[in-house]
């Protein structure tokens, strides 16, 4: 169903992530709109690890509905608003990304709808 493409001519990936994956024709798709890391509580964690954290939970309960799981994430999109939450962000992400890893790209932003948010992600996943 996926096939991880890494062309040997190219640098390998600068963290844990594919330069591309390939999804197989007759796979579903699922778009995840991005995620913040806020609870039902409206609680917001502090740190950008823990926003992360609370985000991919998030993004498991909406895959969970389309009968999908976090190893079915093929591309992940992420945002942060400052370099220091890139090694949180990328910890969390680590926790919960399959083998081959999905696509992605991690850029910095200025800032999200409330200051407190520190990481935004949203994903696509893919399964049969």
């Amino acid at each position: 169903m996926l096939r991880a493409i890494t062309p040997p001519s190219l640098r390998a990936p600068f963290a844990r992530y594919s330069h591309a994956i390939e999804v197989l024709a007759g796979t579903r798709l699922v778009f995840c709109s991005g995620q913040l890391g806020i609870g039902t509580d409206e609680v917001i964690p502090e740190g950008a690890e823990a926003q992360a954290a609370l985000i991919f939970q998030s993004i498991a309960a909406i895959l969970a509905e389309a009968d999908m799981g976090l190893g079915d994430i093929v591309r992940i999109n992420a945002y942060v608003t400052a370099r220091e939450h890139m090694a949180g962000y990328m910890k969390a992400r680590d926790t919960v990304v399959s083998n081959p890893p999905p696509a992605s790209t991690l850029m910095i932003v200025s800032g999200f709808t409330r200051e407190e948010f520190k990481v935004e992600v949203e994903v696509v996943a893919a399964k049969p």
